[in-house]
């Protein structure tokens, strides 16, 4: 079975090669009126994460931005499916990174860095384009997917335009094991953490709402002394992004402050255009207990 699926997979990503954007953003168009009119693709999560966060929006407000939500949803996933034929001078003409003078800074210095990104606009392409536009070693951290063969096929691609795809269960292996090596490690960081890990989240008030992130990136940067660049996805137009780097600083040496640091810039991005983030996803499954400290 594992088989069937990668050869529709790979059926599939020869059709969407054939696929020019103008067409493809037609497709999207129909799918957006398919997830929104007729299936209404978990909707109601949608709507309950939106009413709550932006308590201050009326009715129509929300309404307007579930809808812009769906079509940047639809695009993104398209996009995605695009990206996996697009030669290396198509995607960095559409995917620039700005302002890497900051990591020329850091490689010239033989620094590793951590940039971390969100699921904001298409982040699927930073994958695929770091490696083509900045000169550190760059590592993806993702979770192996269950067909092997796809895993496989994912990783083999990526590295042969010099992304390494390396497991989450290897998050410390890879660390160590490329110590002496300029990295630039690639993390999402807002993911819901799993409720096994809970009491190790930061717990901090973001979008008026109590909210658990992952631990791992402030963990990584605080043990190796490693610096972290925000990657700040925008779309300029459709089909196009850019990138703006920026260097995360934590206000305090307080545990949590460089994960508040990343949940406040990730939060002004989200108000200046909430429509393009992940709204799709249960973001607050994890409720916060007493004994869960709120970082101030």
């Amino acid at each position: 079975m594992q088989l069937i699926i990668y050869y529709i997979f790979r059926a599939t990503e020869a059709l969407f090669s054939l696929i020019p954007f103008p067409v493809l953003y037609v497709i999207s168009d129909g799918l957006f009126y398919l997830f929104y009119y007729v299936i209404g693709y978990r909707k109601k999560v949608i709507e309950k994460n939106l009413i709550n966060s932006f308590p201050e929006k009326t009715e129509k407000e929300i309404k307007q931005i579930t809808k812009d939500f769906y079509r940047n949803f639809c695009d993104i996933f398209l996009e995605g499916l695009k990206g996996l034929s697009m030669n290396k001078e198509e995607l960095v003409k559409r995917y620039r990174l700005i302002n890497t003078e900051i990591l020329t800074h850091y490689f010239n210095a033989n620094q590793s860095i951590i940039t971390v990104g969100s699921h904001y606009t298409n982040w699927e392409w930073g994958v695929l384009s770091s490696s083509l536009q900045v000169q550190h070693k760059t590592l993806g951290f993702y979770k192996p997917l269950t067909n092997k063969p796809i895993d496989e096929y994912f990783k083999k691609s990526r590295a042969a335009w010099g992304m390494h795809l390396i497991s989450i269960f290897e998050t410390a292996k890879a660390f160590a094991e490329n110590r002496d090596i300029p990295c630039a490690y690639i993390l999402i960081s807002d993911q819901s953490p799993s409720r096994k890990d809970a009491d190790k989240s930061f717990w901090i008030r973001f979008l008026n709402q109590d909210t658990a992130f992952l631990h791992g990136m402030e963990k990584y940067a605080t043990v190796n002394k490693f610096p972290v660049i925000y990657l700040d996805i925008q779309r300029v137009k459709r089909g196009y992004y850019v990138v703006y780097l920026s260097l995360l600083e934590a206000n305090s040496d307080k545990p949590g402050s460089l994960t508040k640091a990343y949940a406040q810039k990730l939060e002004s991005i989200i108000r200046a255009n909430p429509a393009n983030w992940l709204w799709s996803h249960n973001r607050w499954k994890l409720k916060r207990e007493n004994h869960h400290e709120l970082i101030q």
